[in-house]
């Protein structure tokens, strides 16, 4: 890879391309990646496992020339005319204007004596396969030619050399006749265990499938652009998923890429204990963690926030990862927000995940979806636990949830955070993991044991945007909904759960 493409895998911007001179490849998320499409009268080789996609992606860049008037080849030696009618079909497409050669080699061009030729460019003598191959192309005079698959032809060639002449023959003549080519190969070693690096070596650019199976959970895949000469592209693996309709493909979220101004401004939440606790409100454009032992109000604390937001008829976004719609519903209906209405207009977007079926890239997606197309300016994430948990093999969890949260923050949107601790009282309170470097704001709720009664603390433990106050409050939820009381001055061990009572008697909330 020459030195600009190495940048270009850790930067979108930097060279740029005239769009003519690029081939969309009919998805809209992988053109992202790709900084606008394939730059066209080269060769590009996908690589993959079998059933990762190789072929639908194939199918929408040939779909994406016929509707911009291109002639589109699918030569295939793999699947036959109806076995690619049928996956077109599944996807709801029509194949009509597009030319499907089926390439099937008879016996007497399997024979060894066949398969001889040097197939050096500069010959005329060619096997007979590949001559047919070449006879079809200049018959339909295609711009866009895909070749399905290389494993065919590397079988036919019988050694490395042969093969790598082959396709090196193949790149210089469709380059002359102005075709951008694209080979589709699973992903294997040679006969000779030779790998076959020397094949991504003569392609212009190469894109790499992966198909992953989690010890539980729904299959993952992925994409990356190994390399593309000369052209900047977003580095790194981008998930993608099969849908009707094609595939789906979701470019790594880069948080610097999305710098925007926003008016700044407070948001208060209408609890006088509360604002007051957190010194006038939470900011927009920061992040708020609600950290808690089960049962201490963390859900219903971030369902007040999205009501609040609701009646200043501002869009909200809530992602739940734990708690049924039904249930979530409601419990906020039992507390006096009732947030079906605002669900039904649109304005509330109450989505259930299910972790198990989502990527970390799909995710980010839905959550840009909402912020750049709806103006959601509030966004609530309930809870972390369970998307951590769901995910374990996701190494770099974090770090991916450090660039939406930076992404949010920079777009000016309130974010809050649902993070459940284990335990119930005393010292024992962990988090399954400390993230609470991302936040901007902790606030720490806690159960407590008074008179012989289960209550409720809340406090602010860190506010990056300003003054907050550093006492402890009680915090009490009815059917009246939310209250926060004074501080809890004549106590003292409240956070341990077993609290002193060091002043005079007076009742709680």
């Amino acid at each position: 890879m020459s030195t600009s493409s190495e940048s270009a895998g850790t930067s979108s911007k930097g060279i740029t391309t005239d769009a003519s001179a690029l081939a969309g490849t009919g998805i809209e998320g992988l053109n992202n990646v790709l900084q606008g499409g394939l730059p066209r009268h080269r060769l590009y080789l996908v690589q993959g496992d079998p059933g990762v996609g190789k072929t639908t992606l194939a199918l929408q860049f040939l779909l994406a020339g016929v509707k911009k008037g291109e002639r589109g080849l699918y030569i295939t030696l793999s699947e036959t005319k109806e076995e690619l009618l049928a996956v077109a079909e599944s996807h709801g497409w029509s194949l009509e204007g597009l030319d499907i050669f089926e390439l099937v080699a008879n016996e007497e061009q399997l024979k060894a004596e066949a398969l001889n030729t040097l197939f050096h460019p500069a010959e005329v003598e060619l096997t007979e396969v590949t001559q047919t191959l070449l006879d079809e192309a200049e018959r339909v005079q295609p711009s866009r030619i895909v070749f399905d698959s290389l494993s065919e032809l590397r079988l036919l060639a019988q050694s490395p050399l042969r093969f790598r002449r082959q396709i090196l023959a193949l790149k210089q003549h469709f380059a002359r006749r102005e075709a951008t080519v694209l080979m589709l190969d699973d992903r294997t070693t040679t006969l000779e265990g030779v790998d076959e690096l020397q094949l991504q070596s003569l392609a212009h650019g190469v894109i790499e499938l992966e198909h992953l199976a989690p010890d539980y959970g729904a299959e993952r895949r992925r994409l990356r652009i190994i390399k593309l000469r000369g052209t900047r592209y977003r580095g790194g693996y981008h998930d993608f998923n099969i849908e009707t309709g094609g595939l789906m493909v979701y470019p790594r979220l880069v948080a610097a890429e999305h710098q925007q101004n926003f008016m700044k401004g407070r948001v208060a939440s209408g609890i006088e204990g509360l604002d007051q606790l957190l010194g006038g409100g939470l900011d927009c454009g920061t992040c708020t963690l609600l950290m808690g032992a089960a049962g201490t109000g963390k859900s219903t604390l971030a369902s007040h926030y999205a009501f609040s937001a609701l009646t200043r008829h501002e869009p909200v976004a809530q992602f739940a990862f734990e708690e049924g719609l039904g249930t979530l519903l409601a419990r906020n209906a039992a507390l006096g927000m009732d947030i079906e209405p605002y669900r039904q207009s649109g304005q509330l977007l109450l989505q259930q995940i299910d972790p198990a079926e989502l990527s970390p890239g799909e995710f980010a997606y839905q959550i840009r979806q909402a912020v750049e197309q709806k103006g959601v300016g509030t966004v609530i994430i309930d809870s972390l636990s369970g998307y951590l948990n769901a995910m374990p093999e996701e190494r770099f969890l974090l770090l991916h949830l450090h660039e939406l949260l930076s992404y949010l923050n920079q777009q000016g949107v309130l974010t809050l955070l649902i993070m459940a601790q284990y335990g119930l009282l005393g010292n024992t309170m962990q988090s399954p993991v400390d993230v609470s470097y991302l936040a901007d704001t902790v606030i720490l709720l806690r159960h407590f044991e008074s008179e012989g009664a289960i209550r409720q603390a809340i406090s602010v433990v860190k506010k990056r945007s300003g003054n907050h106050e550093r006492t402890i409050r009680e915090y009490r939820i009815s059917d009246r909904g939310i209250q926060v009381g004074e501080p809890l001055r004549q106590f003292q061990g409240v956070l341990t759960g077993v609290p002193e009572y060091v002043g005079k008697q007076q009742p709680l909330l």
